[in-house]
């Protein structure tokens, strides 16, 4: 079961390319942090500008420097089922411990279709698959029903449900059971997902407060959940600053003032607007983070 903090990692570039030590220094920092587990190429490791080769290479700098310390789940998601087979077949052979594959965006799937994606990457590669399920970015909503069939194959083991719709982990424990995995994708929800039956957060927050949401997720576990709401309620104005704009602008802004990336994005996505990087410097400066 993957449970805790999971960050949902940066890919730093340097002058236009991927800046290895950087990446690798930040998963350091983040198992020194506290940290849970990481994701490697998702959606704000800039997953769709990068080259195969390079999405490769991400996973690989991960699992290398996490070197077994805590869980890797690699983005291995795509709108073809042959490309997503292909790159959850490298995240195996590369050492990772699972593959977090998004719904098939674009192309508008039925719910069979994304029944039979997601059981033809079951079938091709033996290895724990998360069902990342982001209707607002990809424009198709995977149901309780559909994620139920494909919680009785072995290897689908849980969801990150980034619906936003916190009735949903409710609804998914209903018809998968309890020990189907389920990881928010939603910092701002955190809290109230745990308490619906949640196990976790694939989190951007953690990009930059790692010991903070480590300390969320610990005092949860612990049964301290009014300490958990304490911590949940001071990374609110973080939360909320982080998607000011298009993830992963502000992140990776926020990063770059506190000297760990250099501030870079590929197009189309852009750095943040002048009003919005001070609304970046004064959340950070709202949760104790110096910059």
């Amino acid at each position: 079961m993957f449970r805790g903090s999971i960050v949902a990692l940066v890919t730093p570039f340097r002058n236009g390319a991927i800046d290895e030590r950087a990446f690798q220094d930040l998963v350091e920092w983040h198992l020194d942090q506290g940290t849970d587990g990481f994701v490697p190429v998702g959606t704000t490791g800039e997953s769709p500008t990068l080259s195969h080769a390079e999405h490769q290479r991400v996973i690989e700098l991960c699992v290398e420097a996490v070197a077994g310390r805590a869980p890797v789940i690699a983005g291995t998601g795509s709108n073809s089922t042959e490309e997503a087979i292909s790159l959850t077949r490298h995240a195996k052979k590369v050492g990772a411990d699972a593959a977090l594959v998004v719904t098939p965006y674009y192309n508008k799937p039925t719910q069979e279709g994304l029944y039979q994606h997601f059981k033809a990457i079951h079938d091709a590669v033996d290895l724990p698959i998360i069902i990342y399920n982001i209707p607002g970015r990809c424009v198709v909503d995977m149901t309780p029903e559909t994620m139920a069939r494909l919680a009785r194959l072995p290897n689908i083991v849980g969801v990150k449900d980034a619906t936003n719709d916190i009735v949903r982990p409710l609804l998914t424990a209903e018809t998968c059971g309890p020990e189907f995995c389920q990881l928010s994708g939603e910092d701002a929800n955190v809290v109230a997902f745990l308490a619906h039956g949640g196990h976790g957060c694939i989190s951007v927050t953690a990009n930059v407060a790692p010991a903070l949401c480590a300390a969320l997720h610990d005092a949860w576990a612990a049964g301290r959940h009014a300490e958990a709401l304490a911590i949940h309620r001071k990374l609110m104005p973080l939360h909320r600053a982080l998607f000011c704009e298009t993830n992963p602008g502000p992140v990776k802004y926020a990063l770059s003032r506190l000297g760990r990336i250099a501030p870079e994005i590929r197009l189309p996505l852009v750095m943040p607007s002048e009003a919005n990087r001070a609304r970046i410097e004064e959340a950070l400066a709202a949760v104790g983070i110096a910059v």
